[in-house]
């Protein structure tokens, strides 16, 4: 059995810990530049808001009915994170952490019995600890267990825990699910099923093998398998991506190549650090730009260029110092550009790195231990404690995202603590 453990509202949750008073009050937690709404509680919901509403359209409502509005604070979010974490590792085997509010444990070895002791104990103690409510969907494959996770959530008869341990429970869970809420379906796989009729996760498990090989490819015969509750998916395959993303809209416009210059050495520095995450290294680093294509009022212009490597690497100076010179050849005087980023792709496990004979960068050895220890000054003293020099230059940072409504860093950051008045 598996368990998918899933925070609810974690963005919006984590600023209600450091404020009590924000107990049952709307809040929204806002997208990069404070655009749109990323995270909300019920109570929010209940006032008409969506996930995805730009401010501007709500607000309003916001104003009107009084609703906490933040910026995202991913620093916080983090360290909230892993306190979750932390407690989740504790009460399974082995866990595999999803994403920053989501986590499956494997749960084998486990009676029923005492899966609904321990599952029940785990949805009391975490909220008790850390103050994040979660919901808990336990079942005998992944995507069930995701499923599970929903109900879990949405009614409160369960009281945060969700089983489907039985054939029963598994046909009346998947009558109603949408096909479009199902994990690993796609929104191009939702279109195909509607178009054959198919709207329910019940329509899509009942359909024979050979029409699913027909008409899907292996992830869609997987999810198929999994929701008939045959475990097709590997724990430990989902933390790997096969490529890592990191960009962002400026907060302001840049116009200036050093401007540029530092907003994609950060950018880089990031994907090197999920790399060295994972275990993982990137033998293509791709660089892109472009001006804000709603202003219509300005000349528009973007592009993108790809590097292949000489040697595979995680290496945080090696891909700043490419991503650099990708950038000096896609850069463009007379452009305002809003958005920028750095993609690493054709990533590779770190044990499995090619040498070259004409290989400049010197000792790896050397660099990877650098790199490890920076990974660990920075992961006890905060993000970014130590970082390169080309991160941070004379510009004034006016790439950075907009924060107007942003918390504190509780939790990390000594000059932001929590203050108690009595």
């Amino acid at each position: 059995m598996f368990a998918l453990v899933d925070c609810n509202s974690f963005f919006a949750s984590a600023e209600r810990v450091f404020q009590p008073a924000l107990a049952d009050k709307p809040v929204c937690v806002l997208s990069n530049n404070d655009g749109c709404v990323v995270s909300l509680t019920n109570e929010a919901k209940a006032l008409g808001i969506r996930r995805g509403d730009p401010l501007f359209k709500i607000k309003d409502i916001v104003e009107k009915k009084d609703v906490a509005v933040f910026s995202s604070n991913y620093v916080l979010y983090a360290a909230m994170s892993a306190r979750v974490m932390h407690i989740l590792s504790e009460a399974a085997p082995d866990i595999d952490v999803y994403s920053i509010d989501e986590a499956f444990l494997n749960l084998e070895g486990i009676t029923n019995e005492q899966l609904k002791v321990k599952m029940a104990e785990l949805a009391a103690r975490v909220p008790r600890w850390t103050g994040i409510p979660i919901s808990i969907g336990v079942a005998p494959t992944k995507t069930l267990a995701k499923v599970a996770a929903k109900y879990a959530k949405k009614y409160k008869g369960y009281h945060n825990v969700c089983f489907i341990d039985s054939e029963e429970k598994r046909k009346k869970a998947l009558a109603d699910f949408p096909i479009a809420d199902v994990w690993g379906i796609g929104r191009q796989s939702v279109k195909k099923l509607e178009f054959f009729g198919i709207t329910t996760a019940a329509a899509f498990a009942a359909k024979e093998p050979e029409w699913i090989k027909r008409n899907f490819n292996v992830t869609g015969l997987r999810t198929w398998n999994e929701l008939r509750g045959t475990p097709c998916i590997e724990l430990d395959s989902l933390a790997e991506k096969q490529s890592i993303c990191v960009s962002r809209s400026f907060g302001k416009t840049v116009t200036d190549y050093e401007g540029l210059k530092e907003s994609v050495a950060n950018f880089a520095a990031d994907v090197a650090r999920k790399l060295r995450k994972q275990h993982s290294a990137a033998n293509i680093i791709t660089v892109f730009i472009r001006t804000d294509r709603f202003n219509t009022s300005v000349p528009q212009y973007s592009n993108f260029v790809s590097q292949t490597l000489t040697v595979a690497t995680a290496d945080t100076a090696e891909i700043i110092t490419f991503s650099h010179e990708i950038l000096k050849t896609v850069f463009r005087r007379g452009f305002a550009y809003k958005k920028a980023g750095v993609i690493a792709s054709g990533i590779i496990p770190d044990t499995a790195i090619q040498q070259h004979i004409f290989d400049t960068v010197g000792n790896r050895d050397k660099r990877q231990r650098l790199n490890k220890a920076v990974d660990v000054i920075n992961a006890i003293n905060g993000r970014d404690t130590i970082k390169y020099a080309a991160q941070e230059s004379a510009s004034g940072a006016e790439w950075s995202s907009r924060k107007d409504f942003k918390s504190r860093n509780y939790l990390t950051n000594i000059n932001e603590l929590i203050e108690v008045r009595i």
